[in-house]
């Protein structure tokens, strides 16, 4: 079946078999930043913006995404030119092997479109999803609200 969606700002038609995960596809497309982690929603390391809300692309069908705006860290910054989400996780050490940090920026992302003078407590809910097993959360904390003081989003 044919597929009709956004991907990180660029029209895309694609063809998906009718129980293709969101997260297959987007790997498919070339979004190497959507991990398979769990494979049960629970690490959130596939964490995407489906029309700028948070989900974690294990979990949702390709086929609910017809006509759908999809975010991946792809499509935040790139290496010469990084989203200040990234600076700041960068910035703040918050990260090390790298794998979850795409689920996260994805998080934060959402957080401070929403809400960009987040408190503690509010950064920690957004993270709460998210799955880090080499930094911990402090430093990821720390570096959300970073990017909020500076009025970045």
């Amino acid at each position: 079946m044919k597929l009709h969606l956004t991907i990180n700002g660029k029209a895309r038609t694609l063809e998906i078999a009718p129980n293709a995960l969101l997260l297959d596809v987007l790997r498919a497309a070339g979004c190497k930043s959507v991990k398979k982690g769990c494979g049960e929603g629970s690490c959130g390391a596939c964490a995407v913006l489906i029309n700028g809300r948070p989900r974690n692309s294990c979990l949702v069908f390709a086929a609910q995404c017809e006509g759908a705006d999809i975010l991946t860290v792809e499509g935040m910054g790139t290496p010469e030119h990084p989203h200040p989400l990234q600076e700041a996780f960068i910035k703040h050490g918050a990260t090390q092997c790298g794998y979850c940090n795409p689920g996260s920026l994805i998080a934060a992302k959402a957080l401070l479109d929403r809400n960009p003078s987040p408190t503690v407590e509010d950064v920690k809910e957004a993270l709460d999803g998210n799955l880090c097993r080499c930094t911990g959360y402090v430093k990821r904390i720390e570096a959300v609200l970073d990017a909020a003081s500076l009025g970045k989003k």
